[in-house]
């Protein structure tokens, strides 16, 4: 199956624990469902394992673990929750009181309620009984008609319907992947970045890299084969940015070629030429191949 760019960015950072909850919660659905994605998901874990060892254990201040206890509600024991006890019901008037309550009191209004009360029982429990046999007429309507006279049995219908199933639209050929880790050495991936080979569009994705105010990265092919580095643009605040500059250099260029970022003036280099020293670096490696030739049958 044929990956793009968003997921093997997202399989990349899954592996390296830099997405939040809701990402986290795709990429493991997505694997729940794929086999493929959880292989390249497993594919990254193994490449990128090896940045765990970089990282030193640190042990928490005591006031983090303050400051997470008060948090949680947890900083001190909390009282026992007491609920008010309900007053007793008053007792119900018995003999004179009762009959004082009742004295002078016109209950013409009761009995003509109690009547009418009656009266719409009745009906409720004819239009029961009624429902009740159309449900029944209609059950044995539909399982069994030949027990309904033939006044009321439903004549059979015969309706043929022709169904068309859609065309299934054909594959699109799959193209290698190649993505590249941009990060001081040693530190932590700063961008990630994902390139098509068939097209060679490249997106890349912020990770853990933040600007100073009023600079911008920008990002930068290095090869031998260039007398000097080249501007592939400028990366935009949003987490995503793709461009489709590569497609102006052949693939082996692209494939082995070193991409570096740099923090230039707001809007990028004025003169197309770096003006300050590479802080992250990375180069491209395969994470997709691409799909084997079909082998011809011989005569």
């Amino acid at each position: 199956m044929a990956y793009s760019e968003d997921h093997i960015a997202l399989a990349a950072e899954y592996a390296l624990g830099t997405l939040d909850a809701d990402e986290r919660a795709q990429v493991e659905a997505m694997m729940s469902v794929d086999k493929d994605f959880t292989a390249m998901v497993e594919s990254w874990e193994f490449r990128l394992g090896v940045l765990n060892q970089m990282v030193g254990s640190v042990e928490p201040r005591p006031e983090v673990w303050d400051r997470i206890k008060v948090a949680i509600g947890v900083s001190e024991p909390q009282a026992p929750l007491v609920l008010p006890e309900a007053p007793p019901p008053p007792a119900p008037p018995v003999g004179s009181e009762f009959a004082a309550l009742t004295a002078g009191v016109d209950t013409s209004n009761v009995i003509r309620l109690s009547r009418q009360a009656r009266r719409w029982r009745n009906i409720a429990s004819f239009t029961t009984a009624i429902a009740a046999a159309l449900v029944a007429l209609l059950a044995v309507g539909a399982y069994q008609p030949d027990l309904l006279p033939d006044a009321i049995r439903p004549k059979p219908r015969t309706q043929v319907v022709e169904v068309k199933a859609p065309p299934t639209p054909a594959p699109a050929p799959a193209s290698a992947q190649y993505v590249a880790v941009l990060q001081k050495e040693g530190g932590a991936p700063a961008f990630i970045m994902t390139v098509d080979a068939a097209t060679k569009n490249f997106t890349i994705r912020k990770v853990g890299a933040e600007p100073e105010p009023g600079k911008s990265f920008e990002l930068w092919l290095i090869s031998d084969k260039l007398p000097k580095p080249r501007s592939l643009g400028v990366i935009g605040n949003a987490d995503f940015t793709a461009r489709p500059v590569l497609s102006a250099y052949d693939t082996d260029l692209v494939n082995n070629a070193t991409y570096a970022v740099t923090i230039e003036q707001a809007g990028g280099s004025p003169d197309g030429n770096p003006h300050s020293a590479p802080v992250y670096t990375g180069k491209l490696v395969e994470t997709v191949p691409p799909p084997a030739p079909a082998a011809t049958k011989g005569r």
